[in-house]
């Protein structure tokens, strides 16, 4: 499959089947550096897709209600956290960039290295970190994406959890049952607030990671992999689609989070790992107003609805 316009299907054997496309998309997102420009995947990429057009889920109530329809959405990014950058960074490499040997714990459903990673190549959380580590590396000459999750250097290169390639210039998904450096099989990158789409460009066109603690043992595509064991019904699939109810009032927002809730409404949020609930992701910059960015956590869960984008794949 190479285009993901997205069809919308009632899975439920009670329900009707009913498919909804979407409307053509735009122009996609564009990472600018210093090493070249390169679009974050094509702009009919489900990354790059609106979704203010599509239905509601059916299921949307039980979804909200079981993430946490009081609890704050939680911007997890900003300036520095506990001493280090807040979010998940993401260096942009030369072609040039040796590329270093890589051992992964989940070998089977990660592509095998040599990775282009930088020696001091900026880890989430800090080189110090017990958390996901997550290293992202983005070389736009080669329109190459490379993820690791629990990235560490080693005597000999590096070792991770897992890690990915994709292809910027293409829309082919992982494997069916593969994971990623994510959860949900899925890219980590397009799926950043950042700084300069928000700040300096005034506009998002994509739609942004989020987490939630419990998850079904199911996922959605673009999502090829699912993280649980519960067969609840009511917990959300990996690779579903939230977005902010279109009637919810940005007044008193400044203009710089107008911009991030113009895109919550447009193209919404992908579940794409467990984690804290309503956590979306960015990646940290030292330019970040920490409190401004904190006012997003006025909005709750119950401001938010969950879009049907496809069916609930559970193997």
């Amino acid at each position: 499959m190479s285009r993901f316009n997205f069809i919308g299907v009632i899975v439920s054997s009670a329900l009707s089947v009913t498919f909804v496309t979407a409307a053509e998309p735009g122009t996609g997102p564009v990472l600018k550096s210093e090493h070249g420009d390169v679009a974050i995947f094509p702009a009919d990429n489900a990354w790059n897709q609106p979704i203010d057009a599509l239905p509601v889920h059916p299921n949307s109530k039980q979804f909200v209600e079981s993430i946490g329809v009081d609890k704050q959405l939680h911007p997890d990014f900003g300036t520095t956290y506990r001493g280090a950058p807040n979010g998940i960074p993401f260096v942009v490499v030369p072609a040039t960039q040796p590329k270093v040997p890589i051992k992964f714990r989940y070998a089977d459903e990660s592509d095998p290295g040599p990775y282009p990673i930088p020696d001091d190549a900026p880890i989430e959380g800090g080189p110090q970190s017990e958390g996901d580590r997550h290293i992202l590396i983005v070389d736009p000459a080669n329109k190459k994406l490379y993820e690791v999750f629990r990235a560490f250097k080693t005597a000999d290169g590096w070792e991770g959890g897992s890690g990915a390639i994709f292809d910027l210039s293409s829309n082919q998904l992982r494997p069916r049952g593969w994971t990623s450096a994510d959860a949900a099989g899925l890219p980590i990158l397009p799926g950043l607030v950042r700084y300069e789409e928000v700040v300096e460009q005034g506009e998002i066109r994509h739609a942004l990671r989020f987490t939630c603690k419990k998850t079904q043992r199911g996922y959605i595509l673009p999502a090829t992999h699912f993280a649980s064991r519960s067969n609840d019904p009511n917990l959300p699939p990996m690779g579903l689609r939230m977005r902010l109810r279109a009637d919810f009032d940005d007044a008193g927002f400044s203009p710089q989070m107008k911009v991030v809730i113009r895109a919550l409404k447009k193209y919404g949020l992908i579940l794409a790992d467990n984690g804290g609930d309503w956590f979306v992701s960015g990646a940290p910059n030292p330019k970040w107003n920490d409190d401004d960015v904190n006012t997003l956590k006025r909005i709750k869960g119950r401001d938010f609805e969950a879009v049907l984008t496809g069916e609930i794949i559970t193997r």
